[in-house]
């Protein structure tokens, strides 16, 4: 990969002592009743804000929030729950600015943060005026936001275009040294793991990834569209029967590498999705016209289990079956602690996959946990992410 300026190597060389360091980061948190309820993000944001403190810097952070309409800063847009929670974990008092982009007073050792950047009209659109007025209230800026590194928005990339200077903070700089690793310099075998409803939507990471990986395994609705592929009943499940072909073009791909994506042997089915729903479990063979299958079967989570145990290399994206339903989660939490218990370097981002990590709480035990999810998958089908690209050709001004 191209190489990035980071805000580590800019501190390291006192470069950001009296300085303007503005700030990207990723603080789309949720909110229930003006309460944050998940504050993971906020947190991963606080070692870069806390470099450029400690540097002397003068910083300004700012993110956006949920799916605000341009112009207007309704009650669910505001980032003022954010800068509470920020005020308590750096342990200082973080000010809220409203219509900022014409202007923010700060001094350096004091946080201000700025209102959701995708209330500026333009911000979505990459407008270059917005851009260049916001890069004109720094000396510094820093993308660490890598959840929005796959858009190119007026603080995402425009910034970075005008800004005196643009590099990466450390959540960013992080996220692609672990993806680099994973895809790019891998200790093999290297498996991939994709669940999810459709493969219409992970189709192309399928093809990326069959190119690359040693065992692909699919699970969720993928898989059913797998089953369908390989000849196997699955009743009224969810799948696409229209993406058979493709699903047999990844199959084929895997073969011709000697690589494999199994395809489960036996399934967990239910005659309703609901949390209630009586589970049987079958052999891939036995699901009936009229079952829905919701998770994979012991003896599939065992094989995977086996496979993630030699693996050098895991990349996880998605669960196996329906695992919020405790009667479906078995499959999900087996490949979950499977993923813990191997020697291999893993990698994991999505939502649903976080959620599983939270589930059964391994979080300490995963080499390294995305916080991007759009971001994550892009960069896994080898597409170019505007915000790093952008980087990348400031580092050789």
């Amino acid at each position: 990969m191209k190489p990035i300026k980071t805000l580590s190597s800019l501190a390291s060389a006192g470069a950001l002592a009296g300085k303007r360091v503005f700030i990207r980061a990723d603080l789309n948190v949720p909110l229930k009743d003006g309460q944050i309820t998940e504050d993971t993000r906020v947190r991963a944001s606080v070692p870069g804000i806390k470099m450029a403190l400690d540097a002397g810097a003068a910083v300004m952070v700012t993110s956006h929030l949920g799916r605000p309409k341009e112009g207007i800063v309704g009650p669910d847009d505001t980032l003022a729950p954010v800068g509470e929670r920020l005020s308590e974990l750096l342990g200082q008092v973080v000010t809220l600015a409203t219509d900022w982009v014409d202007g923010v007073g700060t001094a350096p050792g004091q946080v201000v943060l700025l209102e959701n950047c995708r209330c500026n009209v333009g911000e979505k659109k990459n407008d270059p005026a917005l851009a260049r007025k916001m890069a004109a209230l720094c000396d510094i800026y820093v993308n660490d936001a890598f959840g929005t590194a796959h858009r190119a928005e007026a603080t995402t990339y425009g910034m970075a275009e005008f800004a005196p200077v643009a590099c990466a903070g450390p959540l960013l700089e992080a996220e692609l040294d672990a993806l680099g690793r994973a895809l790019h310099e891998p200790r093999r075998p290297l498996v991939a793991i994709v669940g999810g409803a459709k493969v219409s939507t992970k189709l192309s990471i399928l093809q990326a990834l069959a190119d690359k990986v040693d065992q692909l395994v699919v699970g969720g609705g993928i898989a059913n569209t797998f089953m369908l592929a390989a000849g196997l009943p699955i009743g009224k499940s969810l799948a696409e029967p229209e993406q058979v072909a493709q699903a047999r073009a990844v199959i084929d791909m895997m073969k011709k590498r000697g690589a494999a994506v199994p395809i489960p042997v036996d399934v967990v089915c239910a005659k309703s999705f609901s949390a209630d729903a009586q589970a049987s479990t079958k052999t891939a063979e036995q699901v009936e016209d009229d079952d829905m299958i919701l998770d994979i079967g012991p003896r599939t989570a065992q094989q995977l289990a086996g496979i993630l145990a030699k693996a050098g290399t895991i990349v996880w994206n998605g669960p196996v079956g329906v695992f919020e339903f405790d009667a479906f989660a078995h499959g999900t939490e087996t490949v979950s602690k499977a993923i813990a218990d191997s020697p291999a370097f893993s990698i994991a981002g999505g939502g649903d996959t976080l959620a599983a990590i939270d589930k059964y709480d391994i979080q300490e035990k995963i080499g390294y946990i995305s916080t991007g999810g759009g971001a994550f998958l892009e960069f896994l089908e080898g597409k170019t992410l505007p915000a790093v690209d952008i980087l990348q050709k400031r580092a050789q001004d």
